[in-house]
């Protein structure tokens, strides 16, 4: 008889594919960016710095959604998002805006620097935390400002000065108090739209589809001014934002309570024994005792 000859295995490489390190790599990218525009403010290249934070917000929008495509989300990756956007949204813009207007006064440009990367931290942190914890009605909103959103808020000074000068926005008090501002709603329990999770009625579909491209006509020919409408109209929702959320919140609540009254007309309308009905009273229940066994309520 012949005999079967054996095949020995052979061993797969332990690792991960490059398909799951995209997310990761894309991070990486964001955060090199966001650093990369604190050079080219040290250089005075004031719009280069501008387009690296940009990049850096693009970049991050991208790496959670490439993260959940290649189904590679991993706790590394969401500490790593973290640690990038600290960077990137927190520290690099504080750092642009001080060397652009805030270096002149020194102790009070670095405090407002400082206060906005702080601002940053913390808001990364309760997000962080706040995850899964969140009411069902709260999903469409971030509480506070979010970090990209923040640092491209931080930085529209500069991006006005490029069309409209430097003599007004450029002055020490007006830049530091804008940052300080941005850090205080980065911060603050604002509820502001989650336009990730937005969902757009049929009728408007054809509508925001055009918007799109307007932005990115209007990015292409005048850039400046059209980034500059973009964060106007982002503050211009954020009233809206706080009414739909005050609305949705209070529903919620009637409807809660609307429930804890309905529980307990229910358990009040229930007799000790289980059955429905006001108490028996004593005469009542002699008279219960008094019938025959197969008469008694059970």
């Amino acid at each position: 008889m012949l005999k079967r000859r054996r095949f020995r295995r052979v061993p797969r490489l332990k690792g991960q594919t490059v398909s799951k390190m995209i997310p990761n790599i894309i991070t990486v990218g964001a955060l090199s960016a966001g650093f990369t525009a604190i050079r080219f403010a040290f250089d005075g290249k004031w719009e280069f710095a501008v387009v690296a934070i940009l990049v850096a917000a693009v970049l991050d929008a991208l790496d959670g959604r490439m993260a959940r495509l290649l189904n590679s989300a991993s706790d590394f990756g969401a500490e790593l998002d973290s640690l990038s956007d600290v960077i990137a949204f927190g520290v690099a813009p504080a750092v642009v805006i001080y060397v652009w207007a805030l270096s002149s006064v020194d102790g009070p440009g670095w405090i407002a620097a400082l206060f906005f990367t702080v601002c940053c931290a913390l808001r990364l942190a309760r997000f962080n935390t706040s995850l899964g914890k969140l009411p069902p009605y709260a999903y469409n909103y971030f509480t506070g400002v979010p970090a990209p959103a923040g640092a491209g808020l931080a930085i529209l000074p500069l991006i006005i000065s490029f069309e409209l000068g430097d003599a007004v926005v450029r002055h020490p008090l007006v830049a530091g108090s804008w940052l300080a501002l941005i850090g205080a709603l980065m911060v603050s329990q604002l509820p502001t739209y989650s336009f990730k999770k937005l969902k757009i009625p049929q009728d408007y579909v054809l509508f925001v589809l055009v918007a799109a491209g307007l932005i990115v006509a209007g990015l292409a020919g005048a850039p400046w001014r059209t980034l500059t409408v973009v964060a106007v109209v982002y503050i211009a929702t954020l009233p809206f934002a706080y009414r739909s959320f005050t609305r949705l919140r209070r529903e919620a609540e009637r409807l809660h309570d609307a429930g804890e009254d309905d529980d307990r007309g229910d358990s009040g309308d229930k007799r000790d024994d289980g059955s429905d009905g006001p108490p028996d009273s004593p005469d009542a229940a002699a008279e219960q005792t008094s019938k025959p066994p197969h008469l008694r309520q059970v």
